[in-house]
């Protein structure tokens, strides 16, 4: 029985391990090795035996070393044209959206209301295009950013950079920032929220998040940028921690909920905002910042506000100047 009846079978090979691969999961070796093959079938693959690392059997979970020899079993892949399922509009939006590029990284500054990865009912999201446009990379998401997120993203181009970017992120050496829009006037100043979340089931096949004192600990820190009298401040969130939905749901804990996010946020005052032009939860990742571990070399990127988020600013500034407000520096959304 082949795994997949899409094309003829591929011969065996035996794969030495190099430096770049050292590290890296069996499995995750098979996927690049094998990349019209679902992961399902590697799974399968590796569980009867027929992949092979110096001659013996392996889990997938087993982290490869420098010369070892991966024997790779003869297989049905899909058609190399498969990539071309997503859609060529798609691919150009993403490719127009990145704004660096080196031997070891893409950074991207994702547009809102498109996912990062396929599923939950996507075929497709950032990485499969990106995949689509550049077949011949090894290309994986060193983080992920909500649907309804825009901002910067990274995209390894390599495992070994991979790897080290999930270091850092682990050791919590990544600055992340983002720029909210909040409902209400912040007077909380400088505010570290350090509230554990948990993971609370799925409400319409979506995750929810909760404050929950037997959740994983997570810290975010706010900074107000502006008030915009009562009805909503502008704020950047630094990220200590990468939990599920962490910004959304400590704002909204404190009482200032991101406005346009209609799984945590007020619906009332949503529906306020949207009456200004906010048709989007209101939240960038305006920056990121690190040190690759090797070189030292300090990596700083930033995408501005969106044209969608900034108009909603100038109303609201706009507005509040009509009725004489006072109150804060514009300087920071129009260079974030």
């Amino acid at each position: 029985m082949s795994d997949v009846e899409l094309s003829p079978r591929s011969a065996v090979r035996h794969v030495p391990v190099d430096a770049e691969n050292a590290g890296v999961r069996l499995d995750k070796l098979l996927a690049q090795l094998l990349p019209g093959v679902p992961r399902s079938r590697i799974f399968r693959l590796i569980r009867r035996g027929e992949v092979r690392v110096n001659g013996r059997r392996a889990g997938p979970e087993l982290r490869l070393a420098i010369g070892d020899s991966v024997r790779v079993p003869p297989v049905r892949e899909s058609t190399p044209d498969a990539p071309r399922r997503v859609p060529a509009s798609l691919i150009a939006t993403v490719e127009r959206s990145v704004i660096h590029e080196d031997e070891r990284l893409l950074v991207l500054d994702k547009p809102a209301g498109l996912a990062v990865h396929g599923g939950s009912g996507l075929s497709y999201g950032v990485i499969e295009a990106l995949r689509a446009s550049r077949p011949d990379e090894t290309l994986e998401l060193a983080h992920r950013l909500d649907r309804d997120t825009s901002g910067c993203l990274i995209v390894a181009r390599r495992p070994s950079a991979l790897r080290a970017l999930h270091a850092l992120l682990r050791e919590g050496a990544v600055g992340k920032s983002y720029l909210a829009l909040v409902a209400g006037r912040w007077n909380l100043g400088r505010k570290s929220i350090e509230a554990p979340l948990r993971t609370d089931g799925r409400v319409g096949g979506e995750r929810t998040v909760k404050v929950d004192a037997h959740g994983k600990a997570a810290r975010t820190d706010f900074r107000l940028v502006e008030h915009f009298g009562a009805r909503a401040s502008l704020i950047e969130a630094t990220l200590h921690t990468g939990r599920t939905h962490q910004i959304r749901v400590h704002a909204a804990h404190c009482g200032h909920p991101v406005l346009g996010d209609d799984k945590y946020g007020d619906a009332a005052r949503n529906e306020q905002m949207a009456a200004l032009g906010l048709k989007r939860m209101f939240l960038h990742a305006h920056s990121l910042t690190f040190a690759w571990p090797d070189t030292g070399k300090e990596c700083s990127f930033s995408a501005p506000l969106p044209p969608d988020l900034k108009s909603v600013l100038d109303r609201l500034a706009a507005g509040r100047s009509g009725r004489g407000g006072g109150g804060g520096s514009r300087a920071a959304h129009g260079s974030a």
